[in-house]
């Protein structure tokens, strides 16, 4: 014991203030606190067996122990601390959200929370600890009240015990200097190691039927985003681990500074609970977590499609002339976008370089003619932007852009996830919205909530996604059909589909500047329902998207009908890596759309999602022997009935549902 104490004060020197699961103090009788979601199924156990230090969690679903009793706390340079018993205090909420884009348009916001605030026995300060309890998931955080002084946080004692050697999908980042893009592979709790910085999400499979967790974090403000790595006593389970601040030393890194008279409320800590992995993809908890949106009209901002001119030649020539013709071509396919990619302001660069001026298009870019041009046929115009140059110039460049009439901004190469990183993402969104602009991200962190607070961040990137065509093998049907179930379920992934030319794997080649896909046709028109891209693109060149006759290539006839944003979401069938069934609704017609990986399959799928009545459906399936062709069919269905359809090898199909009373 002497041993121990004398640590603890070596620690208190070297300014680490933890505030951990009991290490001080002597054994007691335990207290224990319980909370339970409203259909009883997520259960949290709360148990203190120190007197003075903080307690111990564990969550049940369905009485079977998915997270084990777990670590709470946070180091920070605070005075230490012993904590009286608790106050306690509980409520419930029951309530509905609107979602302007996404999954569903109404939401359910239903909780039952519990607050246990600690107060210092001497000198320290008190911590509150935020537990709720939803039908599919729990989440908790840390909330410390206004100091006095700035003071910093080194980390979180936070973890995630497993009761057994679970099954996992995660992509290891390595370091939190990263755009967050690799694929989820699968592994066990076993082989995850303190080097590794897993993503959120993190997934996994209980072994219990089909129950499925995931591990994820939301709200995050004023505090560096998180990864995951093996615990500090080498136990099955995770801990978390905290982005440095970029300029912190790596021998004693600090994670978030906290300004004087400054609340601090940590992320919430995420586990989603599903009765499988489909569960999970119809799941919308990470965006309800996420603070209320800060947009009190919200009327402005839409979903839809958008032509682009990057992924099939990024050497296209940069002038007026260029992006009247792909609005012609937006305008000829009832596209709502428009996205001029680098290379349309002076000294534009992907790494930051200084003499740059976003505020100054290029001598042969007429970005006001351009705009009034796209508004003319109801076309919005989003620009690209490198980050920095886009932050050296924020506010006038943004008034810039309105007076332009430009519809939105697509900040690049981020790349971090920091305290300072994550309070530029708050700052730009906020700006933007005041200037009635859109936003999509890409070399962005992983979507934490921010839709709900910002309804005009419409996509992100933050996903291994069609780009990597043009540079590698590494987007495969496999890894396509475990997006759904991995990164996506965090919220909208900007995966930039649409590659109308199609090989077979073993044909595959790299095609930088006319890059192919190794997927079907109809695989890739299914992206168009199964991943969730409220602003999604057209990624082909014009030319592409024709037969040589003329006419529209198969696949286009759905692709301009599909919407971006829904009214309701399902899964049907599928799982994790193998294949997924997704029908989405937007008024009274239903979208459904399949995809498998390398195996071919036949599906039987239950049509009750439908409402009463009889539906036309029009089905669009892979071509036997053509992957870059559809065989097209009609039927007249009900919702007792059942839809077959056969997805060749990196296959897929969509098919629409809408009432007949309609025809």
């Amino acid at each position: 014991m002497k041993t121990l104490r004398k640590f603890i004060k070596t620690l208190s020197a070297a300014a680490v203030f933890s505030l951990l699961v009991p290490l001080l103090g002597v054994a007691a009788q335990a207290e224990t606190w319980r909370l339970a979601s409203p259909n009883g199924r997520v259960q949290v156990e709360v148990v203190r067996s120190d007197a003075k230090g903080l307690p111990r969690y564990s969550v049940k679903y369905d009485g079977y122990i998915v997270i084990a009793p777990s670590s709470m706390g946070l180091h920070t340079n605070l005075p230490l601390s012993e904590f009286a018993a608790p106050e306690v205090t509980r409520r419930s909420v029951d309530e509905v959200y609107h979602m302007v884009l996404g999954n569903a348009r109404s939401v359910p916001d239903r909780y039952h929370e519990m607050t246990l605030s600690f107060s210092a026995i001497n000198e320290g300060h008190n911590i509150d600890l935020i537990f709720r309890a939803y039908d599919d998931g729990a989440a908790f955080r840390y909330v410390v009240p206004p100091q006095a002084n700035e003071y910093t946080v080194y980390g979180e004692q936070t973890e995630f015990a497993f009761p057994v050697d679970y099954t996992l999908w995660g992509s290891d980042l390595g370091r939190s200097t990263t755009s967050h893009e690799r694929e989820f592979l699968p592994t066990t709790a076993s082989q995850v190691r303190v080097f590794h910085r897993y993503d959120h999400p993190l997934v996994g499979k209980t072994g219990h039927k089909e129950t499925t967790f995931a591990l994820a974090e939301s709200d995050v403000e004023n505090y560096p985003g998180a990864y995951y790595s093996r615990g500090w006593n080498n136990a099955l389970g995770v801990v978390v681990q905290l982005a440095p601040l970029i300029d912190s030393h790596n021998s004693n890194p600090q994670a978030a500074k906290i300004a004087q008279d400054t609340p601090l409320r940590t992320p919430w800590r995420v586990i989603m609970l599903g009765d499988s992995p489909r569960a999970l993809v119809e799941s919308s908890l990470v965006a309800t977590l996420g603070a209320p949106s800060r947009v009190a009209d919200t009327s402005w901002i839409r979903s839809g499609k958008a032509a682009w001119e990057w992924w099939h030649n990024e050497n296209v020539e940069r002038k007026t002339e260029t992006y009247l013709a792909y609005i012609d071509f937006a305008y000829e396919l009832g596209l709502e976008y428009l996205l001029i990619d680098n290379g349309w302001y002076e000294g534009w660069s992907i790494r930051y370089k200084e003499g740059s001026d976003i505020t100054k298009p290029i001598p042969a870019m007429d970005i006001p003619k351009i705009t009034a041009y796209a508004k003319e046929r109801n076309i919005g115009v989003i620009l690209w932007a490198q980050w920095k140059q886009l932050d050296d110039h924020l506010d006038e460049a943004f008034a810039a852009f309105e007076r332009w009439g430009v519809a939105g901004v697509e900040p690049d190469f981020m790349d971090r996830n920091d305290q300072e990183m994550v309070n530029w993402y708050h700052k730009v969104l906020s700006k933007a919205a005041e200037h009635r602009l859109v936003v999509t991200m890409h070399g962005a962190y992983p979507p934490n909530g921010l839709v709900r607070t910002y309804p005009n961040y419409i996509n992100q990137e933050g996903v291994l996604a069609a780009e990597y065509n043009k540079f590698s093998k590494r987007i495969t049907a496999r890894h396509n059909v475990t997006l759904p179930y991995t990164r996506m379920i965090l919220g909208p992934m900007d995966y930039t589909p649409g590659g109308f030319t199609h090989v077979k794997p073993e044909d595959y080649y790299v095609g930088r500047f006319s890059p192919v896909v190794q997927t079907t046709r109809g695989h890739g028109v299914a992206m168009y329902v199964v991943f969730d891209s409220p602003l999604t693109r057209l990624s082909d060149s014009r030319e592409a998207y024709r037969k040589p006759d003329g006419s529209w290539a198969d696949g286009i006839d759905f692709i301009r009908e599909v919407p971006t944003t829904w009214d309701e979401t399902r899964v049907l069938q599928g799982d994790i890596g193998e294949y997924i069934v997704t029908v989405r609704r937007k008024d009274d017609t239903w979208y459904l759309g399949a995809m498998t990986n390398e195996d071919g399959r036949t599906l039987d799928i239950p049509l009750d999602f439908l409402g009463k009545g009889t539906y036309e459906a029009k089905i669009w399936q892979d071509a036997e022997g053509d992957i870059s062709s559809l065989d097209v069919s009609t039927q007249r269905l009900k919702r007792n009935a059942r839809l077959k359809m056969k997805l060749a090898p990196t296959g897929g199909g969509v098919a629409v549902f809408k009432p007949a009373s309609r025809r």
